[in-house]
């Protein structure tokens, strides 16, 4: 396998003959190289700085090779550790392999033997950082963002998708909630050079403040309660890829600012962590939000938003772009359609009334639509009678004296709010599902109306 980047060794030898060997001529095979002459040193180095392998001679003054195998293992320090020992000493090289190390070198040694080595190890390393990343990608899904548009609109966002997916500058992608911004942030990523590694999401609003860093900088083993092991973050997860940080407005200060110097250093540290950790992770933020609104009146950083701001894509409603609409449906129409069940369609008079609908929760609420009709409706043709009430006009009902005046449409709303959670007794997911909207949105307007749950 080819490695994405240099093999960075620490030669920890108390012989300065070994050292000023191993710095003369181990970066004319690709390696970087950094000494220590002893236990001590090697120790404190790697407490501030990452290393692929160390190359640790096991017979040194003070704190001896194996000490210092054991106290590199017990803080979690991934690096992979090659041994060096003279020919009596080949028993507590074999004790070293059964700590951790890697493998083992019998001095004298041969360059060539050592450069094998390295690599191996290095491969090694390199696989179990992969290893890492899948596990964290699993459950995120990786499919190809399927983008359906035809409208003018939406020819001149894929423009622009093309035009910035070469780029490694940061991206700020706005639109309302459920239009699909994370569908363009995949895009993006798909088109760019970057399209092989990680890439990961995390909607920002989802977590409390000391979980986000963790998600997103990592931490050491013991920086709080429940550490029992160090963990990368998303940004160490994602090198190489892309990080898509959803709802990013929702960040506190104290977050934003540690995003700023990722952003303009390409530098973390990780929770309870001391050393910097270099990461080459693109970042896209989104937001349905007026970031510019936000940093006015002083919820977000003006310079996290100038240096977020690089480029702006505005992912247009679903509204402004009604021509979209039948495409869409039939996609949504053949995707949630089960096994083994016959192709539905839509009568004229249905679509016609859903392409007239202003669906404020866009693309999200016109799939979820289309699947509860693809579910529900028994025949092959979905008629307007079977279009959700929301959607479907409602009969001239003639006034007779002594009606009551009609109630104003936000407290329709806030009733209709109320009689959903009645039926899912208080659930919100299931709420959210019966009125057409996201949990986020239905969230906002219990909050807004001053429900009681």
């Amino acid at each position: 396998m080819s490695l994405k980047h240099p093999i960075q060794v620490l030669v920890v030898d108390d012989e300065k003959p070994t050292r000023v060997l191993m710095e003369r001529e181990l970066p004319q095979t690709g390696c970087v190289v950094v000494t220590a002459q002893s236990g001590e040193e090697a120790l404190e180095i790697l407490s501030r700085q990452d290393f692929d392998v160390v190359l640790l001679d096991l017979k040194m003054p003070g704190l001896g090779g194996m000490a210092t195998l054991r106290r590199l293992r017990s803080s979690g320090n991934p690096a992979e550790v090659v041994v060096l020992t003279g020919h009596p000493e080949v028993e507590s090289a074999i004790e070293a392999m059964k700590l951790g190390a890697y493998d083992y070198l019998i001095k004298p040694f041969k360059l060539s033997e050592v450069e094998a080595v390295l690599r191996r190890a290095a491969e090694k390393r390199q696989l179990q950082e992969e290893n890492i990343a899948l596990r964290r990608i699993v459950g995120q899904g990786d499919a190809a963002a399927v983008i359906l548009g035809e409208s003018q609109a939406m020819r001149s966002l894929l423009e622009m998708v093309q035009r910035v997916a070469a780029s490694n500058a940061p991206v700020l992608i706005l639109g309302e909630t459920g239009s699909g911004k994370g569908l363009i942030a995949r895009a993006i990523h798909q088109s760019s050079p970057r399209a092989d590694h990680p890439f990961l999401v995390i909607n920002c609003s989802a977590f409390q403040d000391q979980l986000l860093e963790s998600e997103l900088f990592g931490h050491e083993r013991g920086a709080f309660t429940g550490a029992i092991s160090a963990k990368p973050g998303l940004f160490e997860v994602a090198d190489g890829g892309t990080v898509f940080l959803d709802e990013v407005a929702e960040m506190s200060p104290a977050m934003q600012a540690k995003l700023l110097q990722v952003l303009d250093t390409g530098e973390l540290r990780r929770v309870g962590g001391t050393r910097l950790r270099r990461v080459d992770t693109r970042i896209f933020g989104a937001t349905n939000k007026d970031l510019q609104q936000e940093f006015h009146a002083g919820r977000f950083r003006e310079d996290l938003f100038f240096r977020l701001n690089v480029v702006t894509l505005a992912v247009p409603p679903l509204r402004d772009r009604k021509e979209d609409i039948p495409r869409l449906i039939e996609h949504f129409l053949d995707r949630f359609r089960l096994p083994g069940q016959q192709p539905k369609s839509l009568s004229p008079e249905a679509l016609q009334f859903l392409v007239g609908h202003a669906w404020p929760g866009n693309v999200r609420e016109l799939a979820n639509t289309i699947e509860r009709l693809v579910l529900l409706v028994p025949g092959t043709i979905i008629e307007s009678e079977d279009l959700p009430p929301n959607i479907r006009p409602s009969v001239d009902i003639p006034h007779r004296e002594g009606d009551a005046p009609p109630l104003p449409l936000t407290e329709v709303e806030r009733l209709s709010i109320m009689r959903a959670l009645k039926f899912t007794q208080g659930k919100k997911a299931p709420a959210a599902r019966l009125l057409g909207i996201d949990v986020k949105t239905l969230t906002h307007k219990i909050q807004r109306y001053n429900i009681h749950i």
